[in-house]
């Protein structure tokens, strides 16, 4: 049996606290997307389903195949997303440096 330690357990907690608060931000920025571009000529938004798709694309891929947002609130929009995924990028992958480097750490007598 695999025996979970502190370092395992605040992994586990960092990564789904990144998950639940991008969930957050994913639905947040879709109804403001949907709210913006709902329907505008020239728009790929024509509803919700299309603005979450939009904000997932965002936050996993900084990237979508949907055109630029056509209002300005739209583009701050699509900017926070790009940078909370940026942001949770980073943060979940120093969350992984620091799980790996507390267990050399602990494996070479430290107090990890």
């Amino acid at each position: 049996m695999i025996a979970w330690s502190e370092r395992h357990r605040r992994l586990l907690a960092r990564v789904i606290i990144a998950i639940l608060l991008s969930a957050v931000v994913d639905t947040v920025c879709a109804l403001l997307m949907w709210s913006y571009e709902s329907d505008l000529k020239g728009s790929s938004i024509h509803g919700f389903g299309d603005a979450l798709f939009f904000s997932t694309a965002q936050i996993v891929t900084v990237s979508s195949s949907y055109a630029n947002p056509l209002t300005h609130a739209g583009q701050i929009v699509d900017v926070v997303l790009e940078l909370w995924a940026i942001f949770v990028l980073t943060a979940v992958a120093g969350s992984f440096a620091s799980f790996f480097t507390s267990g050399d750490r602990s494996q070479d007598g430290g107090d990890g």
